[in-house]
């Protein structure tokens, strides 16, 4: 099932659960619910509050599923599904019917994607209960608290295809966001392969250019030289020219094997570029060295093990819209990373198993990972990864220097 299928699945689900609301709003707009209050009797505000109480619960209904599975705001948006409970039993209150058991029907459309599971179940439950006091108040039924409850368990059921139909869309979406992290993994890995193959490629060439052209060209060389003092005075001009053409032809074969040689650092642009794409609700902006290259393929796949946890911890838990990656060589042989987004930030930060692990690879080859603990807002860390290479070859342009990639 492709991405946009399941977004329009989310999307097509949210509309269900609107068109579900506007329904239960129908005897608003008809002289229903003014007749009804007046038969039994109950004041005259009772009609301004069930509209009141319908509509806070329609503005909280959209609010909630504007972004399903986003993680930002979490606190505010379970207070917002707090508040829409007390806004469906509020209904029923004032109005004297079932219409609160429809609303709570809606209200079980969001829960998956807020509350965990089973504390939703009882969630979902207990909300259902709730209505079981507010119908045996209703002098019109003569509802017994045991009749109540009968009457509750219909609506649970109703509540309870609601649930699952959401808690099916929400695991979807989570297996898609699994889905797209692997693919994304394996294209950026995809692209560190290719990368390796065209280094070892090249070096190939080098190899062969220097093993058998260097040689035959180096054995040419001295063949003339003994054939320049063997020949008469009209051969021997023809010898020196041709000794000339080897030695102009072995220099351009050791200059050749030389910029060969010379250009072996991995360049981590495309498996960079593979690993941000399509990061839901998530813009990410990169900035890299003029030449972004690592000599060392484990090195140049911890780093990227590194973008991809910081990225991924993002999307999932800080609530940011906005992630920042800066690389940069700010000491000689060591390449650092600074990232810090716009989300809610951690003031009791605990390390989990992807900064464990992080740390666990950096250290392999002497490197670390610090988390900045003084962020004005947001979360922010520092790498470290030295990278065992020789600065003046690792970093330096072999002809002219790309400009630096920005990515966003």
């Amino acid at each position: 099932m492709t991405s946009g299928t399941i977004s329009n699945h989310t999307r097509l689900l949210r509309m269900t659960g609107f068109f579900a609301y506007l329904c239960s709003g129908t005897p608003l707009i008809t002289n229903w619910a003014a007749e009804r209050l007046d038969q039994l009797q109950r004041p005259n505000f009772a009609l301004l509050l069930w509209t009141l109480f319908y509509l806070l619960f329609g503005v909280l209904y959209l609010a909630l599923t504007n972004n399903l599975g986003s993680r930002r705001y979490l606190g505010t948006k379970l207070a917002g599904l707090v508040a829409m409970t007390v806004c469906s039993l509020a209904v029923g209150w004032y109005s004297h019917s079932g219409l609160s058991a429809i609303l709570i029907v809606v209200s079980a459309v969001v829960l998956p994607w807020l509350v965990p599971l089973w504390p939703a179940v009882l969630w979902l439950v207990l909300s259902n209960l709730a209505l079981a006091p507010i119908f045996a108040s209703f002098p019109e039924y003569n509802y017994s608290m045991l009749l109540a409850l009968m009457q509750t368990s219909i609506y649970i059921g109703f509540a309870a295809i609601a649930f699952v139909a959401s808690l099916v869309a929400s695991q979807q979406a989570e297996q898609r966001e699994a889905q797209r992290r692997l693919n994304s993994e394996l294209r950026a890995t995809r692209a560190l392969l290719a990368e390796s193959t065209r280094i070892a490629e090249r070096m190939r060439i080098a190899r062969e250019l220097h093993d058998l052209v260097g040689h035959h060209l180096t054995a040419l060389s001295l063949n003339l030289e003994v054939a320049s003092h063997l020949t008469n005075e009209a051969a021997a001009e023809h010898v020196r020219k041709a000794q000339d053409t080897a030695r102009h032809l072995l220099s351009d074969v050791r200059e050749a094997v030389s910029e060969l040689r010379q250009d072996d650092a991995i360049d981590l642009t495309q498996a960079l570029r593979s690993l941000i794409e399509g990061v839901p609700s998530l813009a990410v902006h990169v900035e890299t060295p003029p030449r972004f290259s690592v000599e060392d393929p484990r090195r140049a796949q911890v780093l990227l093990r590194c973008a991809q946890e910081i990225i991924t911890n993002t999307a999932r838990h800080a609530g940011a819209r906005n992630l920042w990656l800066a690389f940069s060589h700010d000491e000689p042989g060591v390449l650092c990373l600074q990232a810090r987004d716009d989300g809610r930030g951690a003031p009791h930060f605990q390390p989990g198993n992807g900064l464990s692990g992080m740390r666990e690879r950096l250290q392999e080859f002497g490197g670390s990972v610090a988390v900045d603990r003084g962020a004005a807002q947001g979360f922010a860390l520092a790498v470290r990864l030295p990278l065992g290479e020789t600065p003046a070859l690792a970093h330096a342009p072999s002809r002219a220097e790309p400009p630096a990639l920005s990515l966003s």
